[in-house]
């Protein structure tokens, strides 16, 4: 038996007190008030309630080295990354990765893999193996549902996957930006109970007043946190996050936001511990017998530094380092294509000038817009326009089909060179923007080379992130990977551009379910149409 003393926080009654916690194989069996004033603060080990584990370019294994030592025990991830490139054969590598190391990943069934029918995934999960995967015990909800017009319209195969969920009694996480009205009443009617996308005041308190679990989002990209702390939530979030951001902190810093914020502080520490537990049904969450022994001891309410991590009644991280061994596992390449040609990434057309189409991208925001450019057209071909920073940007199709989709975009700012990425939500083919044919090709040649990862090309120079495993991914450790970003960031700042996360931003380019206008492997896509346009307006 472990017997483990401080000063409690229970988030049950919202005290502070001494106690005595015995722990027995893992579990708490006894709490005992004690009177005797300790050193610290003990509290129930954080929880990430939503985050694709994918996005921080770091294997479960690697992610679970730098978040546990910041108090994080357990995530709620949706690996519908990796599962839109390699189906159930990518889901079980997250499993078997995390089951390496201490911290507790619980799952959510994918839902859209892919997530609309405008693109080219690596894979199809169906009906049959959502049913499959729900009944898993590591398996505690229906991943997002992105296919928000497939909701409002009744789509078959949607409607079967969130029955599947309701039957079996396991919630539904949602996603719908800027959903409002009758549509929203819709989508909350067929058992959608969470929300991670609300990004202004009225969209989340008309959700919050018709029922919806709000997680207010911290991500590297997306920080709606701030905006709306004062209007509250369920659930403070990270969604998605770039490994130099995890290194400074994952939940315990949201925390320290999410007070700075406004939110009060034992509120706060109640949406990342007993609320998500108590939704997705996690046993964890409470120091209270018959709970896993998941604790972390704080120096402070008013600090939030971590001390110590114990998971299972094991110490698993003290003062910041992890005390487990990372071995992350490999998977063969997964990228199915031909290098590509300077020409694959022009735009031919008659005349001398066009009127185009655009996608306006803005910092640390997904929802992007359209607006419109006058090109030249030079040699039969449209010309960038840098003195307006239109650029290039496009899509290489990685499984097999050899599809290239061009258009213009604006708000990176590039005054020379390209960047690349593997990492393109959700379907993750290639994603590319830059000035010039050649340099994009070079970029998107160097992906390949490499097996995936992140690239800039500037004055014939190339940097790189690899990322092997599923073009998602890095075997190296939170600090290599970050390393690796930073120099990547150094080089597109000196392209010009001043975006805070710009491969982040260039990753969500291609997500065709957060508005407006977004771009796949087969075209210009506008979201609230949910249809194709043209790139070329007259």
């Amino acid at each position: 038996m472990v017997l483990v003393k401080g000063n409690l926080l229970n988030v049950s009654t919202e005290e502070t007190y001494g106690a005595e916690i015995n722990i027995q194989n893992g579990i708490i069996t006894c709490v005992k008030p004690v009177n005797h004033e300790f050193k610290g603060l003990i509290l129930p080990g954080f929880i990430d309630a939503h985050i694709h584990i994918e996005s921080s370019m770091l294997t479960p294994a690697r992610f679970a080295e730098a978040v546990v030592p910041h108090g994080t025990t357990a995530v709620v991830a949706d690996p519908h990354e990796i599962a839109n490139v390699l189906g159930l054969e990518g889901i079980n590598y997250m499993v078997k990765d995390a089951s390496t190391v201490p911290l507790k990943v619980f799952l959510t069934a994918p839902s859209c893999v892919p997530s609309t029918i405008f693109e080219t995934s690596g894979a199809i999960i169906s009906t049959e193996e959502i049913k499959n995967l729900l009944k898993a015990d590591n398996v505690v909800a229906l991943g997002e549902m992105m296919n928000f017009p497939g909701v409002i319209r009744d789509d078959p195969e949607v409607m079967s996957k969130l029955d599947a969920a309701i039957r079996i009694g396991k919630p539904i996480d949602g996603h719908a930006p800027l959903l409002s009205g009758s549509d929203l009443c819709k989508y909350i009617m067929s058992g959608i109970s969470t929300d991670h996308e609300c990004s202004k005041a009225d969209e989340a308190i008309e959700k919050r007043r018709l029922g919806m679990k709000l997680m207010l989002r911290e991500g590297s990209s997306a920080k709606n946190l701030k905006d709306l702390a004062l209007i509250g939530g369920d659930f403070i979030v990270s969604d998605d996050k770039h490994p130099e951001d995890l290194l400074k902190g994952h939940v315990d810093e949201m925390l320290k936001k999410a007070i700075e914020y406004g939110i009060e502080p034992i509120k706060a520490i109640k949406m990342v511990t007993m609320n998500p537990a108590n939704h997705y049904n996690l046993n964890t969450g409470n120091i209270i017998p018959g709970k896993a022994a998941d604790l972390i001891l704080i120096d402070s309410i008013d600090d939030l530094n971590v001390e110590e991590v114990i998971i299972n009644g094991k110490l698993a991280a003290k003062n910041g380092k992890p005390l487990f061994d990372v071995r992350p596992c490999n998977i063969p390449n997964t990228f199915k294509l031909n290098f590509k040609k300077p020409s694959d990434f022009d735009v031919s057309v008659e005349g001398s000038v066009k009127t185009v189409r655009v996608i306006e991208v803005f910092d640390d925001q997904l929802i992007t817009n359209e607006t419109s450019s006058v090109l030249d057209v030079i040699d039969g071909n449209l010309n960038t326009n840098l003195s307006s920073d239109i650029l290039k940007v496009a899509v290489v199709e990685r499984y097999g089909h050899e599809r290239v989709s061009n258009a213009f975009v604006k708000g990176f700012g590039f005054k020379d060179g390209a960047i690349a990425s593997s990492v393109s939500h959700d379907s993750h083919n290639i994603i590319a923007v830059g000035a010039k044919s050649n340099d994009m090709a070079k970029a998107v040649n160097t992906i390949l080379r490499s097996k995936g990862g992140l690239v800039a090309v500037s004055k014939d120079k190339i940097y790189a992130l690899e990322l092997p495993i599923a073009g998602l991914m890095s075997t190296k450790s939170s600090t290599d990977v970050s390393n690796d970003l930073k120099i990547l960031h150094h080089a597109v700042e000196n392209m010009g551009s001043k975006l805070r996360s710009p491969f982040m931003l260039l990753s969500f380019m291609g997500l065709l379910v957060i508005p407006k206008l977004k771009i796949s492997d087969m075209g210009l896509f506008d979201v609230e149409k949910f249809n194709f346009v043209d790139l070329i307006k007259d």
